[in-house]
């Protein structure tokens, strides 16, 4: 090996460390500038939070009571009720509107209220389960859960309470369910299957279904 080969070796090989740590500088200079708009804006000394829209004016009667308040567009009715009006009975369970137990009335019908906003009804009548009984005299609907024992944690009650006056409403005026059979009757037969279909947006943790089921045919007035 002549001196030229010789001396090439150390040339290479130091070209070959400065290029890996030339990466490795740029790699972490690279990171630091990504890093330091997140720094700055958790330091205060950049804003980059959107300004909130301006507050509205809502007008919600519930329960047989006006109630002027001055929100967030983006409130939904569930919130409105429990942290504007203090109206805790209706439960925030999953706030998808997938369980049910933030059921409310509007206007008769039963709706999720975690997923509608309160700005959309305005000047609409809202049930929630405190408005249900008549002063000490529960609906037939809460007595007959508590007869049947159609709860047990209770999280869910309001809203299976609530899902099944408008279900039943439903069923008076003849609206039929997925498993209705016969369309030409003014009501469908309030059946195990009947009821079961109608209140399948209300989950039960506790799985008290069967009881939740005896308790709502006593209140339509169906033999159980």
């Amino acid at each position: 090996m002549d001196d030229h080969e010789s001396n090439s070796e150390p040339d290479a090989l130091i070209r070959f460390e400065v290029t890996r740590r030339t990466v490795v500088e740029t790699g972490t200079t690279a990171l630091l500038l990504t890093a330091l708009p997140r720094a700055a804006v958790a330091a205060g000394s950049v804003d980059n939070k959107e300004p909130p829209p301006p507050s509205v004016s809502v007008t919600l009667q519930i329960n047989g009571h006006s109630h002027s308040l001055t929100l967030d567009p983006r409130t939904t009715l569930l919130d409105a009720l429990r942290e504007h009006l203090a109206l805790t009975g209706s439960k925030k369970g999953c706030d998808h509107g997938q369980c049910g137990a933030c059921t409310v009335l509007i206007e008769g019908r039963r709706i999720n209220s975690c997923l509608t906003l309160a700005v959309m009804h305005d000047g609409q009548s809202v049930t929630t389960i405190e408005g249900l009984a008549q002063g000490t005299n529960l609906h037939p609907l809460q007595t007959a859960f508590v007869e049947h024992d159609g709860f047990q944690c209770g999280y869910c009650t309001s809203g299976q309470i609530c899902s099944a006056f408008g279900m039943l409403a439903e069923s008076r005026s003849g609206m039929p369910s997925y498993v209705t059979d016969d369309l030409t009757k003014s009501a469908a037969e309030l059946t195990d299957v009947e009821i079961r279909e109608r209140m399948s947006g209300n989950i039960c943790r506790c799985a008290a279904y069967p009881n939740i089921v005896e308790a709502i045919k006593q209140a339509a007035g169906v033999p159980t």
